[in-house]
């Protein structure tokens, strides 16, 4: 359903069909691009609840059918929807639960969350923040360290407080969990009763040197230091992912506790090493920042987003940004993302020259209402809150789908099947 209004002035209501999330994010049907159409066609505002379709991995907080509140606007900046959308949220829970939310939410950059917390969808409930010691061990004699430090790389950690209890096997467990996400591996000091570290590579450094590097992590007699030294991204994604498991684990995570976030100014472009080419980090409609619009054609990597996520407890709420809407950008755009001029216009020739009549600036934002109930219910994955769920495969208990389909409905639709033919027992 979408409500909105036209520029002659009355309400109009719609029923759209769902909304089809793919793999590409630059496929014609896909949610974004639907918007961009709309706010482009001269619709001032509209938000639509509608049924849709996600064909990515699944998780605690995904469903491959979901309930969406997608929201765009014309003539808005990037503050004035997140004020709007905090006027919303703090609303929905002091009528739905009688919790006072306490706003500005506050507001984090992307690269600021990836330094201290090591994720784009930090849980502020506890504190553990990563702390990069590169500069403290550059020159010790820990090989690991000193070479990634010079390499470009970095060393960084996280203080468990008061987790020196730890034993070699839950150690062991953490640094097997910190390979998961990329690690090549996990050093770690105990801070002894006398100030002093216990760990394996301890001989590596000097007094000085372990002074400076418990000095740089506030660190405390009981005491749990974490480190991992690689690529930035690396390090911080693992860090990240061993802060939340150490949380679990010391009950860190308190229920009844509210800690809403944005996370702001995206990278607009990530690089693909295997296809060799940039992707859109979040949809390739999402605008630069003005001020690094001089830096498409030289410097796209560095370039950021007028992109924002609303977070809360860790959890991604939702997520949006401010549309390009100039033709000589949104062809650049798709120039880095890999388009000849020909195969731009082929495709979206429809937008490209619709920007030529006076497109507004526009920009919105889009919830999963699934995953804020579930939040709002203090549930643990979204097949909590969701009527016949489906399963880890995608399965349907209920239906038995996904099903064989019957061989005249296929030729209906003029479907042929080449699947191989099932071993007989």
């Amino acid at each position: 359903m979408l409500t909105g209004s036209t520029p002659e002035g009355p309400e109009v209501i719609w029923c759209l069909p769902g909304c089809i999330r793919g793999n590409s994010s630059a496929l014609p049907q896909s949610p974004q691009l639907f918007k961009q159409i709309l706010m482009v066609a001269g619709m001032d505002r509209y938000f639509q609840i509608v049924r849709c379709f996600r064909d990515e991995d699944l998780r605690a907080d995904r469903q491959p059918e979901f309930t969406r509140l997608d929201i765009e606007m014309s003539f808005v900046d990037q503050e004035a929807v997140m004020d709007m959308m905090e006027e919303m949220m703090a609303h929905l829970y002091d009528a739905l639960l009688g919790v006072k939310l306490e706003t500005p939410f506050l507001r984090l950059s992307y690269d600021e969350a990836m330094e201290r917390f090591g994720s784009d969808k930090p849980d502020l409930r506890f504190a553990m923040e990563l702390t990069d010691i590169s500069r403290e061990v550059q020159n010790s004699d820990f090989k690991v360290f000193a070479s990634v430090a010079a390499g470009g790389g970095c060393v960084k950690g996280i203080n468990a407080k008061g987790c020196g209890f730890y034993s070699r096997k839950d150690l062991d467990d953490l640094t097997k969990y910190a390979g998961i996400f990329g690690a090549r591996g996990m050093a770690w000091f105990i801070v002894t009763d006398d100030g002093g570290v216990k760990s394996p590579i301890a001989k590596f450094f000097n007094e000085e040197q372990t002074k400076a590097i418990l000095d740089r992590m506030q660190a405390k007699p009981g005491d749990l230091l974490l480190f991992v030294a690689d690529k930035k991204t690396v390090a911080c994604n693992a860090l990240g992912n061993l802060r939340l498991e150490i949380a679990r684990r010391q009950n860190l995570m308190q229920s009844g506790v509210h800690r809403f976030l944005w996370v702001t100014d995206f990278p607009l472009l990530e690089y693909d090493e295997e296809e060799g080419r940039y992707t859109a980090m979040h949809h390739p409609f999402t605008s630069p920042r003005d001020e690094d619009l001089p830096m498409l054609a030289e410097k796209p990597g560095a370039v950021k987003a007028k992109a924002y996520d609303m977070v809360l407890n860790g959890v991604e709420l939702g997520g949006g940004s401010i549309r390009i809407h100039r033709r000589d950008v949104q062809e650049q755009m798709f120039g880095l993302l890999g388009f000849s001029t020909e195969s731009a216009y082929e495709k979206f020739g429809y937008l490209l020259n619709a920007f030529e009549f006076g497109t507004p600036p526009h920009g919105g934002i889009a919830f999963g209402i699934d995953r804020m109930v579930m939040m709002m219910t203090g549930g643990d994955t979204i097949r909590d809150v969701i009527a016949f769920p489906k399963t880890q495969s995608a399965a349907c208990l209920m239906t038995n789908a996904p099903n064989e389909v019957a061989p005249q409905q296929l030729r209906e639709l003029s479907i042929g099947l080449n699947l191989p033919e099932k071993k007989k027992e």
